[in-house]
C-alpha cells in the first residue's frame, strides 16, 4: 500500500499546485519569509514554510516539483519545509490556465469545499488538525480596512543589516538591501456562512498587498483612492465571480485552540458557471 505523503517523515519529491503566497514577513534567520500553500494531485493540502522571498520564483497555479520534508516544529500535519533552503531543486512543470471557466484549476482547488465555518473549526480541533481548506462564503458583507504600523520594527531592520553584512562577499562593495515595503493597512473580509454565522477574518494574501501598491501607483500616491480601488475589486468585482476563499490557521492560535484560528490566505474567483450550478 502506498504511503500518503502527509503521513511520512522522510524527505520526498512532491508535485504541488501552488495556489497561495502570503505577504512576506520579517524573519530572524532570513531577509523576508513567505508562507506558501498548495494542493497535491489527490487534492490534499500542503503548507510550505519557510520560503525566502528572494527565491520565490513560481507563479500561482503552477505545478512545481521540489523536495519537501515534514516540518516537525509545526504540529499541523500539512506543514512541510523545503529540503534545500535556496529552492535550487525546484522545477516548474506546468501552468494551469483559466480556459473553460477555470475548469483545470477548480478540479484541484474545489475538491473539498467547506461552507460552514463552524464545521471547519471543528475539523481543526479533530485528531486530523485540519489547518488548510477551501471555503465558500454565502455572502460577503464588507472589506474592513484598518490603519497599521507604516514601517517595519527598527529591531528587525537593524538585524537585516547584520545579515546582509555577514553574507556579503568580502571583495564586493557593501550595498544594504532594501526590504519589501510594509503594508500600512490591515484588510479583513466580513462574511456570512451557510449557517448564518457572521465572521471577520484577516486577509494575509500577497495578492491584496500587490493590488494596493499597484493602485497607489496609479493613484499617484493618493491612499484613499487606492483603498477605494481595492475595495471595488474585493467587494464589487468579486461579487460577480464564483468567489471562494483559501483559509489557513495560524500556528500560535491553532495551538491555543482559539475560537477561530483561521485567516484568509488566498482568494479564488473563477467566473460563475451557470450550467454547472444547474446540474
Amino acid at each position: 500500500m502506498a504511503v500518503h505523503p502527509l503521513s511520512s517523515l522522510e524527505a520526498q519529491r512532491m508535485r504541488v499546485l501552488m495556489v497561495v503566497k502570503a505577504y512576506p514577513q520579517p524573519s530572524r534567520s532570513y531577509d523576508e519569509l513567505v508562507c506558501t500553500a498548495g494542493v497535491l494531485e489527490d487534492g490534499s493540502w500542503v503548507r510550505i514554510y519557510p520560503v525566502p522571498f528572494t527565491f520565490l520564483r513560481f507563479a500561482k497555479y503552477q505545478w512545481i516539483d521540489l523536495d519537501l520534508i515534514r516540518n516537525t516544529s509545526d504540529f499541523r500535519p500539512e506543514s512541510f519545509r523545503p529540503v534545500h533552503t535556496d529552492l535550487a531543486d525546484m522545477e516548474i512543470v506546468e501552468n494551469l490556465d483559466t480556459s473553460q471557466k477555470w475548469a483545470a484549476r477548480k478540479r484541484y482547488c474545489c475538491t473539498d469545499v467547506y461552507t460552514s465555518l463552524t464545521d471547519l473549526i471543528a475539523a481543526s480541533r479533530s485528531p486530523a488538525f485540519k489547518s488548510l481548506a477551501t471555503f465558500k462564503p454565502t455572502e460577503v458583507l464588507d472589506l474592513v480596512i484598518e490603519n497599521d504600523e507604516r514601517e517595519w520594527k527598527k529591531k528587525w531592520l537593524d538585524q537585516l543589516k547584520q545579515i546582509d553584512m555577514f553574507t556579503q562577499a568580502p571583495d564586493v562593495e557593501y550595498k544594504p538591501r532594501i526590504p519589501i515595503r510594509k503594508l500600512p493597512y490591515k484588510f479583513r473580509y466580513k462574511f456570512v456562512d451557510s449557517d448564518g454565522r457572521e465572521s471577520t477574518l484577516m486577509i494575509e494574501d500577497w495578492e491584496i498587498g500587490a493590488l494596493y501598491w499597484n493602485c497607489l501607483k496609479n493613484a499617484e500616491g493618493d491612499e484613499e483612492e487606492a483603498l477605494e480601488k481595492v475595495r471595488e475589486k474585493y467587494l464589487i468585482a468579486f461579487a460577480k465571480k464564483d468567489l471562494h476563499l483559501f483559509l489557513g490557521t495560524t500556528q500560535i492560535y491553532h495551538a491555543k485552540k482559539a475560537p477561530n484560528p483561521f485567516v484568509v490566505i488566498g482568494v479564488f474567483y473563477p467566473p460563475i458557471d451557470i450550467q454547472y450550478k444547474l446540474l
